[in-house]
């Protein structure tokens, strides 16, 4: 099977996190000295309860409604309002996601919800990493080398068995030109739905010959 990246393979490990007695003051300033647009709010064991974003601080300090409606109840803005601990202005319960997702999973959740980090917690829910809209964009966005060498070692070897040079690949802004002849009919549909699977590939054209059977 081909290896599909996941959550666990592009999210960022080092997290900057908050705990839910973090002044806001301070949240503030350490969003804005590692330049991140958000920060998990865990508990003394390491389990999310929350997020505190940049948006939720310039919010506070400017009395600005949440455009997505999340604050639509009169005692929760109150809260928030009042707020100056991470605790009190974070966002919660935590939406998290695992490090065994797929990229288009995590890319889903962040749309349907409206957000544009997750963060990753292990499977004792315990935070593990952060992932970001980024993040996940930069798992397709690969160079052409890399889609190259996917497809020639692991889509043409690995798999299918063929062996070297019996299909020319040829990658250029992620669209996928073959050439070449193989052995069976069959393997000519197999060929162009694995690289049509490899992250980052825009489009397929195969130029493949076959040796007629029967």
């Amino acid at each position: 099977m081909l290896r599909r990246r996941t959550v666990g393979d592009v999210m960022t490990e080092e997290v900057v996190t908050l705990r839910p007695d973090t002044p806001l003051h301070e949240a503030a300033a350490l969003l804005d000295a590692n330049d991140i647009a958000a920060a998990p709010v865990i508990d003394e064991d390491g389990l999310p309860l929350g997020v505190v974003s940049a948006s939720d601080v310039l919010r506070h300090e400017t009395g600005m409604p949440d455009p997505q409606g999340q604050d639509s109840d009169d005692e929760h803005a109150w809260d928030k309002a009042r707020a100056h601990t991470a605790g009190t202005l974070m966002s919660s319960p935590a939406f998290t996601a695992r490090t065994d997702w797929t990229i288009p999973r995590a890319a889903r959740e962040l749309r349907q919800r409206h957000i544009k980090q997750l963060p990753v917690v292990n499977d004792t829910g315990h935070l593990t990493g952060i992932v970001t809209r980024s993040d996940l964009l930069d798992a397709f966005i690969r160079s052409d080398n890399e889609i190259h060498d996917e497809i020639e070692q692991d889509v043409l070897g690995r798999i299918l068995g063929l062996d070297k040079g019996t299909v020319a690949v040829n990658v250029q802004d992620g669209t996928v030109t073959l050439r070449g002849h193989l052995p069976e009919p069959r393997l000519t549909p197999a060929v162009v739905g694995l690289c049509q699977g490899v992250d980052g590939v825009i489009a397929v054209h195969a130029h493949l010959t076959t040796t007629r059977t029967g």
